[in-house]
């Protein structure tokens, strides 16, 4: 026979929810305290620089006021005008063209860039270049514009010297209608590519190494490589860029206004211009609110489409 021994329990010491639970609920609510303090500053600045002036905005749009009269509630006159106003509807137009032609060449000018800086080349002209496309990015808007609408003077610019060069006559590129937004468009993705750029370069270097050499060996390469493998696999970056890209291309001021002042005619007058001069020309702040609702959901319809449409084309890893 043998002796079977049973393992001995040891007794299990009851709860003493008196000493631990009220200093546990001391520590959470202190550190609900804490991170309430943290979040203050963002929240407060949200609702005072961002939710409060969308709903005055939206408030005002419904009033007629100068500034010097007191306002007088109009209801949806103000959205009729701007439905009515030909120099509104052309700035609606202009500025979706813009958005169109912009992104689209800011998207392909910083993605090209991004795969040849990202290419085979020691990392401290790597750095150089990331550093380069990066810095008109921190410059000022107006003082950009101011420099380029020098360079792109039909007399005296350097850019027709240039193309004088080459046996190119003189380009009236601030003063035709046909030239003047290809001259706003040139100057804002000079300016604005860097963002997306280094966004590019983040997301291809996230890309495994092995993903580009499993294709090389089923005899993917250059062109066909990028399109079958870089891409889909950089869809979610270049969903974010393009969203930032055309938020930021629907709210273009600064390079039509010193470059052209909207001209010739109509033909470079954005959205945010006519707001401006409604509101600080015209003093007709509530005609402009109307116009920045506008704005405002026709922004927010492209980010919904935007989205809308990712569902099918960006491919998560």
């Amino acid at each position: 026979m043998t002796n079977t021994q049973v393992p001995a329990v040891r007794p299990q010491r009851p709860a003493t929810p008196s000493a631990s639970t009220p200093r546990a609920a001391t520590r959470d609510r202190a550190t609900r305290v804490l991170a309430t303090l943290f979040l203050a500053p963002t929240i407060v600045g949200i609702v005072v620089f961002t939710v409060v002036p969308i709903v005055g905005s939206v408030v005002l749009s419904l009033f007629h006021w100068n500034v010097i009269d007191s306002p007088s509630f109009a209801g949806a006159a103000n959205y009729r005008e701007v439905f009515t106003d030909s120099t509104v509807l052309v700035s609606f137009g202009n500025t979706l063209a813009f958005m169109v032609f912009a992104v689209a060449l800011q998207l392909l000018v910083a993605l090209v860039l991004a795969l040849a800086v990202n290419g085979r080349m020691p990392m401290w002209l790597r750095s150089v270049f990331r550093s380069a496309f990066f810095f008109p990015l921190v410059l000022s808007a107006a003082s950009i514009s101011v420099v380029m609408k020098y360079l792109f003077n039909q007399d005296f610019g350097v850019v027709n010297w240039l193309l004088g060069l080459i046996g190119i006559a003189p380009v009236p590129w601030l003063t035709s209608e046909n030239s003047a937004m290809a001259a706003v468009i040139l100057v804002y993705v000079w300016q604005q590519f860097g963002f997306s750029f280094l966004l590019f370069v983040g997301g291809l270097n996230n890309i495994p190494k092995e993903i580009h050499e499993a294709a090389s060996l089923d005899g993917a390469t250059g062109l066909r490589k990028h399109l079958s493998v870089t891409l889909p696999l950089l869809s979610p970056t270049l969903l974010v860029a393009s969203v930032v890209g055309i938020i930021n291309a629907l709210q273009v001021f600064e390079q039509p206004y010193v470059l052209t002042n909207g001209g010739p005619g109509d033909s470079t007058r954005t959205v945010v211009m006519v707001i401006y001069e409604s509101a600080f020309e015209q003093l007709r702040f509530g005609e402009a609110s109307a116009v920045g609702v506008l704005l405002f959901v026709l922004i927010m319809a492209v980010t919904a489409l935007q989205f809308r449409l990712s569902r099918r084309f960006v491919h998560y890893q």
